[in-house]
């Protein structure tokens, strides 16, 4: 096996030791069906040898021999088909293990991955890659198990029969293992550049799916088809090109096998007429040299499947393998009771290191207070909201809730302390209460009612035709952007947590619902600390700290009226606003 991969074999064995005792059990089923099969010739074998010219047949020998081969071939056939069954729980159990282990690694990876990896790649190596991994493993435990034991038992049947055909058989076979490990050799990394180009038009397939209004809206429609044909075009050649190689396997060895057939077939015709054997030997041994070559010829698609098997898995691996998010510290601080006492102090991050963000960025938010942050696009706004949930660790400097480095607590407790409603909505397939309850799945009917009527969303929900059991599909199905972050609006409102975050929270609300909502949200930031990013300057006007941003720094500090006696970059992003409204 090539030196490339041998290293993703013994990252499947470490799953695949875990059902040795089904291995061993499925390796004595392969020796029994080839000892069964491999009886047969020779029971045949006999039964010629008691032809002996026409009118003087032994049937009475001939019949009890027929016999024999039929009840060993109906026994075979039971141990074969047990033998399917144990080599399936196996492979489904190993291909079940490693997905389960991918999907936690899904869960534990930092942000940073998710941000920079297509997630229809993601999908692609979870669901298609260990699909093709399945596969090619079922492939390896029905057939390489099976053809390596009929080799060997071949072999041991003809050296009982005769040790010069024998000979001339074994002299043949490094023909047929030269052939198959020279075309595998050359096939891993097709069948891995297939796997990447798969990955590469599943991702595609997925962002254009999900964002179609958007390609609809700007006429991108032939430009995602010439995409997605160029894509195609990629993954046809690469296909190609690993099948047709690794299909020249079969042939080939078929070919060296038929020499080996014509040896054996010449060097026993040669012995059959000097007396050596008897004809019926001669059947038997021709029998066993096609016995003795398909395994070869099955165990070289083996190889081939297995380099596109191992190709697929290494894919996976390379996902499970990924570095886990730093994990919490021992005996980390839990928050409970939060007052809602923040600090930050000498922040400094970047998503690239040649890329600064946010540099000596310090903040000191009391318990109840508001904080808006304001500035333009790109300048650290939301970058600061990741910071604080601690989806990002900061580069230099520290974040302090409660006095305790945010780094010290555990992430449960610092995410269960606040809420977020983001300008992106987020909900899941199932029904509105299994959506608003997201945060606290104890909730009453009353409570969630209470929170609906709350975020105005009580009064569309109830139009619906199921009311709070209507089935939404992902991200909220047919449900208008609107409606969806009043829904998203009432899940904070139910959870009530001690601090809170909102980003852009009523941008997709019509101007008369966001009045009411921001009424909502006055109550609902009494008494808690709260931190609001927002572009239409109006909504924050009541702030007790308003942060300016700007290059990801904070260039200003104050209150509304305090900035626009200031004059600067505050008043004019202000005034600017207004003068476009006018």
């Amino acid at each position: 096996m090539a030196k490339q991969n041998k290293g993703v074999f013994k990252k499947v064995l470490r799953y695949v030791k875990k059902y040795i005792l089904l291995i061993i059990l499925s390796v004595i089923l392969a020796a029994a069906t080839v000892a069964g099969t491999l009886s047969i010739p020779v029971i045949i074998g006999r039964a010629i040898d008691y032809i002996v010219e026409e009118g003087n047949v032994d049937f009475e020998r001939i019949l009890p021999l027929l016999v024999i081969a039929g009840v060993i071939a109906l026994a075979t056939a039971v141990l074969q088909w047990i033998m399917s069954v144990i080599n399936n729980k196996v492979t489904y159990n190993v291909v079940r293990d490693i997905r389960n282990d991918a999907i936690e690694k899904i869960e534990a990876l930092p942000l940073n991955y998710i941000d920079t990896h297509k997630s229809g790649d993601i999908v692609s190596r979870v669901i298609s890659d260990a699909d093709q991994f399945a596969d090619g493993l079922l492939l390896g435990f029905t057939q390489l198990f099976t053809g390596i034991v009929t080799i060997l038992g071949t072999l041991s049947f003809m050296l009982m029969l005769e040790w010069r055909i024998t000979l001339v058989v074994v002299l043949l076979t490094p023909l047929s293992l030269f052939m198959a490990k020279f075309i595998s050799k050359r096939t891993y990394n097709m069948f891995k550049l297939r796997s990447e180009t798969l990955g590469e038009q599943t991702a595609f397939i997925d962002e254009t799916i999900s964002n179609q209004k958007i390609v609809k809206a700007f006429s991108r429609e032939d430009n995602s088809a010439d995409k997605f044909d160029e894509i195609s075009e990629r993954l046809r050649k690469a296909s190609l090109k690993a099948i047709f190689f690794s299909s020249l396997t079969n042939p080939c060895t078929r070919f060296i096998n038929s020499i080996v057939y014509a040896g054996v077939g010449l060097v026993g015709a040669i012995s059959a007429i000097d007396g050596a054997i008897t004809v019926g030997t001669l059947t038997c041994f021709l029998s066993y040299a096609n016995q003795y070559t398909k395994p070869f010829n099955e165990i070289s698609e083996v190889i081939t499947e297995l380099q596109n098997a191992l190709a697929c898995a290494a894919r996976v691996f390379e996902l499970i393998e990924e570095p886990s998010v730093t994990p919490d510290k021992e005996n980390g601080v839990v928050l409970e009771n939060a007052a809602g006492n923040v600090e930050l102090k000498d922040v400094y991050f970047s998503y690239v290191p040649e890329r600064k963000l946010i540099e000596n960025l310090s903040l000191s938010v009391k318990s109840g207070q508001r904080i808006a942050i304001v500035g333009p696009t790109g300048c650290g706004k939301t970058t600061v909201i990741n910071l604080l949930m601690r989806f990002y660790d900061v580069n230099e400097g520290s974040i302090s809730v409660e006095g305790s480095d945010i780094r010290d607590i555990t992430r449960h407790s610092l995410r269960s302390s606040y809420g977020m409603v983001l300008q992106e909505t987020w909900l899941k397939n199932g029904t509105i209460r299994e959506n608003l309850i997201m945060g606290k799945p104890e909730a009453t009917e009353e409570e969630i009612i209470a929170a609906a009527k709350a975020a105005h969303c009580h009064s569309f929900i109830k139009r619906l035709k199921n009311g709070y059991d209507t089935v939404i599909g992902e991200d909220g199905g047919s449900l208008s952007q609107g409606q969806k972050q009043l829904l998203c609006i009432a899940r904070i409102m139910l959870s009530l947590p001690p601090m809170l975050i909102l980003d852009e929270a009523t941008s997709s609300i019509d101007t008369r619902t966001e009045l009411k909502i921001q009424d909502a949200f006055a109550k609902l930031m009494k008494g808690r600390t709260s931190f609001i990013v927002a572009h239409r300057l109006s909504t924050i006007r009541d702030a007790d700290v308003i942060l300016v941003m700007k290059d990801g720094n904070v260039i200003e500090q104050g209150n509304h009226e305090e900035l626009l006696k200031q004059g600067g970059f505050y008043a004019e992003l202000y005034n600017s606003q207004f003068d476009k409204a006018s």
